[in-house]
């Protein structure tokens, strides 16, 4: 199957076993300018929605063999399709069929017999949706944000930008499409912190000379949050620092270990100096820092490291 050129247009995959259905909302999705996609069975449905990445899916709820409800479970339960939003199609309107649409996954249900302008209605508002959604993390991407999207109810990412699952993946072991235990009791707590006007604590996560920062962003929904995860280690932590203060090499490294709370007895084993000449550095820091104490020196050095 070639490749579907995004830039052109939309993309709507339908999914329906019955030939006339699949006929009536191509001509109609077609002359409405979106690229349209078709499936006639569960199978054939998930190869073409992991391949094509459609922005919206039109799905039958009952078809032969496997059906639309669990078509419906298998894309939400895969990370690269789950948040594509489904639209059932069903000329069933029992409640129990409404409920096994959204329990599967559904965003939307319309009914059969197909009426175009109403498909055509609930697409675009589904597919604005969409749009602003990737528009969100394709900002986020350019920028190098590490950012992902938990909810809180089961754990599961509902997205995450490309550096944020790098880092996850390098940092936890985990299901790429569930966020670690770790995670998700700093984000209940820090959760709890906003709720009684604290200010939550960052959570550090450390790796050897490597330390994962996370922070907690908002909710943006109401089981959602949002976490924004950067990655640190002693190297670009120091480079950090000799760019915010115009310090030296070894003026910084000294500052950076004041910060992790090292005596200058410490930084001298670790940097192979005296105590004495880590004093002399740590007075042209005072200096530079326009402070008098180590303790001003790492807190004004943590907000910087940290990018506050």
């Amino acid at each position: 199957m070639p490749p579907v050129d995004r830039n052109i247009s939309d993309i709507v995959l339908i999914v329906d076993d019955v030939p006339e259905n699949l006929s009536l909302l191509h001509d109609a999705l077609d002359e409405t300018g979106y690229t349209v996609l078709v499936a006639t069975n569960g199978e054939s449905a998930l190869q073409r929605a992991r391949q094509s990445l459609p922005d919206v899916i039109l799905l039958d709820a009952l078809m032969p063999g496997m059906d639309g409800f669990e078509v419906a479970r298998r894309l939400k339960a895969d990370f690269a399709t789950q948040h594509i939003p489904i639209v059932f199609m069903t000329g069933l309107t029992e409640t129990e069929h409404v409920v096994a649409a959204f329990a599967a996954g559904g965003a939307d249900y319309v009914t059969k017999p197909i009426r175009p302008p109403e498909v055509l209605a609930r697409i675009a508002a589904h597919m604005q949706n969409a749009r602003q959604m990737k528009q969100a993390r394709s900002a986020l991407d350019a920028f190098g944000q590490a950012t992902v999207a938990v909810r809180a109810a089961d754990g599961r990412l509902v997205w995450q930008t490309p550096l944020a699952r790098k880092l996850l993946s390098d940092f936890f072991a985990n299901p790429e499409d569930v966020a670690p235990i770790e995670l998700l009791t700093w984000i209940a707590n820090a959760h709890r912190a906003r709720r009684d006007s604290r200010e939550p604590a960052a959570l550090l996560v450390a790796d050897g000379n490597r330390r994962l920062l996370a922070s907690f962003h908002d909710q943006t929904g109401e089981d959602e949050w949002l976490v924004v995860l950067r990655e640190e280690n002693d190297a670009s932590a120091v480079d950090s620092l000799i760019a915010a203060f115009r310090l030296t090499q070894r003026e910084a490294e000294v500052l950076y270990w004041v910060v992790q709370g090292k005596t200058s007895k410490d930084i001298g084993d670790i940097l192979g100096s005296s105590p004495r000449t880590v004093n002399k550095h740590l007075e042209h820091v005072f200096e530079k820092l326009g402070v008098e104490t180590r303790t001003a020196a790492a807190n004004l050095a943590l907000s910087k490291m940290r990018g506050t």
